[in-house]
């Protein structure tokens, strides 16, 4: 398909929603594998909390490594490499015999697990400012989605293919798969093609990679807020993937029946979140340049809102609770694809990639950090459903903070990009 074509970008998208889809059932698959991978191996929790800290410690690491890659070269090949990766070392891990080999190659699993930026920052180069985040939103549905694959494969599919070795083969295979067809069917995008400075220029200049302009991201307000935000708003994500459904059985009571009829609609709602979130911040930001960040504002208090009182509901109340999770839901990931947006709105195009690997990896510093602190909190305080509520409210609260910040400087840093924008396109 030609790139020239008006309908390619969109095959584009397509492509890697697939993409960020496997790679997330691959990715989250493990959680519900873990009695299976615990019995082969003989691990205790500590054991299998090492497991999964060391893929999340090499992503981390590597964030920025992959940031400046994907503004330093060509991000198609990269993607494709990456997407190579992650089936390679899938498969290594289904492979090995000992704990030491397990522990070493799903580590090494965390190298393409830093792959997100070259992939937002190419669709950036493909859709402008006023379409992005919804095209960004949707693409992040496959995340939620990724997950509930993940549980579907390891909880109901494995059992019944050979166990969880199969299982890895199959998603490590789709990852081969999946760098064939990014391989050959994404083409680059020239850094800044679909700025509107840029629209009616016969040809585009290559922007490449510069340090002094790498420099400015820290000179940037609004890129500030988003790096606190980004800190604080990890802790609710990662404290809901790892004691939610603890909670949910030792708390609530509810049997794996219960959890499933409850958290897979929960789950499908919070996947259409994404899209509605970035389509709201569209809507906003060509009305204001202060859209996308009001957004991302009313998502975080409502989230916190309405998870205290789901948490606080009584026991006896399950259809009450479960709609005040649906609600939860609906606005935990309204600021997800509108901070990405925001990052582009501040930035030039040739570091769009390393600011939001730092971003990440701030991001990760946090998610690092939360299950360890909630875990610690749970044990001295003996009350779950108290801590799960807590950390949360507290953090969607620190990021309220944080985004009422930033729209005290969002403007000033937009106008400021598109200034330099078209000074640029003058000289073209």
């Amino acid at each position: 398909m030609s790139q020239q074509n008006p309908n390619y970008r969109w095959f584009v998208v397509v492509i890697f929603f697939f993409f960020i889809l496997l790679h997330q059932t691959d990715k989250l698959m493990i959680g519900s594998l873990q009695v299976q991978i615990s019995e082969t191996f003989g691990l205790d929790d500590f054991k299998w909390g090492l497991v999964n800290s060391g893929a999340l410690a090499v992503a981390t690491v590597l964030y920025p490594l992959w940031g400046y890659l994907y503004d330093r070269y060509a991000r198609d090949k990269l993607l494709a490499l990456a997407s190579f990766i992650w089936g390679a070392t899938t498969w290594l891990n289904a492979v090995v015999r000992t704990y030491t080999g397990f522990l070493i190659t799903r580590a090494s699993t965390g190298i393409d697990d830093s792959s997100y930026p070259g992939i937002y920052t190419l669709i950036a180069d493909y859709f402008g400012p006023d379409l992005r985040g919804k095209v960004l939103g949707a693409l992040q549905v496959a995340q939620p989605l990724g997950f509930l694959m993940g549980l579907i494969l390891g909880q109901m599919v494995a059992p019944l293919i050979g166990g969880w070795r199969s299982a890895f083969y199959i998603t490590g295979g789709l990852g081969i798969v999946i760098a064939l067809f990014i391989y050959f069917g994404v083409k680059e995008m020239p850094r800044g093609k679909a700025e509107p400075e840029f629209e009616n220029l016969p040809e585009m200049t290559t922007f490449r990679f510069s340090w002094a302009e790498a420099k400015q991201i820290f000179k940037k307000r609004t890129m500030w807020f988003i790096f606190l935000q980004g800190f604080a708003g990890v802790f609710p994500w990662q404290v809901i993937t790892f004691f939610f459904f603890g909670y949910l059985e030792t708390e609530r009571g509810y049997d794996s029946n219960a959890i499933i009829a409850t958290m897979a609609p929960v789950i499908l709602i919070l996947a259409a979140g994404y899209f509605v979130g970035g389509m709201l911040g569209d809507f906003f930001f060509k009305r204001t340049k202060k859209g996308r960040i009001l957004v991302a504002t009313v998502g975080v208090l409502l989230g916190a809102i309405f998870l205290y009182f789901a948490i606080t509901t009584p026991l006896d109340e399950p259809n009450r609770f479960f709609l005040l999770m649906c609600l939860t839901a609906i606005f935990m990931p309204l600021s997800s694809s509108n901070v990405i947006a925001t990052v582009y709105d501040v930035t030039v195009p040739e570091v769009r990639s390393t600011a939001q690997a730092i971003e990440y990896f701030i991001e990760n510093s946090g998610a690092v950090a939360a299950p360890a602190l909630t875990g610690a909190l749970i044990v001295a305080t003996g009350d779950r459903a108290f801590v799960i509520m807590a950390v949360c409210v507290a953090a969607w609260l620190l990021c309220f903070v944080f985004y009422l910040g930033a729209l005290f400087t969002i403007e000033h840093d937009t106008s400021q990009l598109r200034n330099q924008l078209a000074e640029r396109a003058k000289t073209m």
